[in-house]
């Protein structure tokens, strides 16, 4: 049975909202939550950028019957013995209920830091080494490490009774085989069909065959299919970009520069824009058949407790029987 989560979008709303938010989520029937972690909004029109990991401990406290999942890119603004030791408590506190999920981030985020912003090679370097530390923390051992991330004498104390798992984020074929081969897991963003279907044949080629496949879906629903649309250009115009594009821009302001021409139709080619319930359904059960065990579902406008309240009484009924 296909899971259905609900996106956190740290970049648009108030944390306090949010969490008002994940609750209504988890009384509908949305099962998982999945929280970006941003610094930076996309564009001055989304306007936010609250502390993903103070906000992941009262929403998995406030929505016990949730798990949980957070975007994260560790290497630069973050250490990675920070995150893995924010990643145990969460685990021991809070057993099986939370799945990080790493990426080589964008410089809109990471390089507040003041160091250079890496090539993507490097940047896929660093990813792996990170994620070889975590797991050894986790695992219990003193680690050393000199790379493009250095750690010495480290240890963590404070551990869960369980190896969690690490999933790998791919938004393009040739990453998401490249994560095959040592991630626990895919996720990935919703793409015209025939695009994600390459993503998830890669994966499987890389190594990633029977591993579970999480697929974040970029969608706006609203009662009409103006407003839908019209919701989608104002708060995701900026993040239709290609992946290349989007890791490389550094400011709100360039963001919104670049999407100062997007036009409405090029909106609605890369997010799922419809009024109706029925349309979204045909659309989520096409992903359910790529393979994908976790969809969550990232309503791109402003409308989140309509979003919510209609997709748990008309959509995931449909998808989770």
């Amino acid at each position: 049975m296909v899971n259905i989560g609900y996106h956190a979008s740290h970049e648009q709303f108030p944390p306090s909202q949010l969490l008002q938010w994940v609750q209504l989520a988890e009384q509908a029937g949305f099962t998982r939550c999945l929280s970006s972690d941003h610094f930076y909004p996309w564009s001055e029109d989304q306007g936010q950028s609250g502390f993903a990991w103070s906000w992941l401990g009262a929403a998995m406290q406030a929505a016990p019957s949730l798990e949980f999942r957070v975007v994260n890119a560790p290497g630069q603004r973050y250490h990675p013995a920070i995150i893995a030791q924010a990643a145990a408590t969460l685990m021991e506190m809070f057993p099986r209920r939370f799945w990080i999920t790493v990426g080589s981030g964008q410089a809109l985020n990471e390089k507040i830091t003041g160091t250079q912003w890496p090539s993507k090679r490097d940047r896929n370097e660093r990813l792996k080494e990170c994620v070889d530390i975590m797991r050894a923390l986790w695992a219990g051992e003193t680690v050393n490490h000199r790379g493009h991330v250095s750690v010495q004498e480290t240890k963590l104390y404070t551990r869960p009774d369980y190896f969690p798992p690490i999933i790998g984020a791919a938004i393009t074929p040739k990453t998401a085989e490249w994560v095959g081969g040592w991630a626990d897991g895919l996720i990935t963003v919703s793409h015209p069909p025939e695009m994600l279907k390459e993503v998830v044949e890669a994966f499987r080629r890389g190594g990633g065959e029977g591993k579970p496949m999480i697929l974040k879906v970029q969608l706006s629903y609203d009662h009409t299919e103006e407003a839908a649309l019209q919701g989608a250009h104002h708060q995701w115009r900026n993040n239709i970009f290609p992946s290349p594009v989007l890791s490389e821009l550094h400011t709100p302001e360039q963001f919104d520069g670049l999407s100062e021409m997007v036009t409405l139709e090029e909106v609605a080619q890369k997010v799922r824009v419809s009024a109706d319930p029925q349309q979204h359904i045909e659309w989520l059960q096409k992903d359910i058949e790529l393979g994908f065990d976790e969809l969550i579902l990232h309503n791109v406008n402003r409308q989140q407790e309509q979003f919510i309240h209609d997709f748990g009484e008309k959509v995931l009924p449909q998808l989770t029987r």
